[in-house]
């Protein structure tokens, strides 16, 4: 059973920055692999859809948001195990709970798709503040 942990959430203002992490573990028992799995970084606000916000693929792929593109920068580090978000030039409408995914024998253009994905986290909260 994979587990996925977020975390480096908290409260900045708006143009600030933060670097989510999502720490995984499970994989020696689950057949898979870290490297070879699809991840992604979702993010839900209050009275919004849950929507995908980037995404990368076994490849080293990415994809992002038209909302963040040129500000939130998605990564994986293979021998730690664990994804990060940076997210740069903040904006109050990034304020949201943020959530990792990850999804073993996926492919490249279901990164935004939630049902393609086996293990979610439990999600770190953004707030930015005017």
């Amino acid at each position: 059973q994979v587990q996925l942990v977020e975390s480096g959430g908290g409260s900045v203002q708006a143009g600030g920055s933060l670097r989510l992490s999502c720490a995984a573990s499970g994989y020696t028992s689950s057949g898979f692999t870290f490297s070879t799995d699809c991840m992604g970084w979702f993010r839900q606000a209050p009275g919004k859809e849950h929507e995908g916000v980037a995404g990368i693929d076994a490849y080293n792929g990415t994809k992002y948001a038209g909302s963040v593109k040129g500000r939130f920068t998605i990564s994986k580090d293979n021998a730690k195990s664990t994804l990060y978000l940076t997210m740069n030039s903040l904006k109050p409408e990034d304020t949201a709970m943020y959530y990792c995914a990850t999804a073993h024998l996926c492919s490249p253009l279901d990164l935004f798709v939630r049902n393609s994905y086996d293990y979610w986290g439990q999600g770190t909260q953004v707030t930015v503040s005017a």
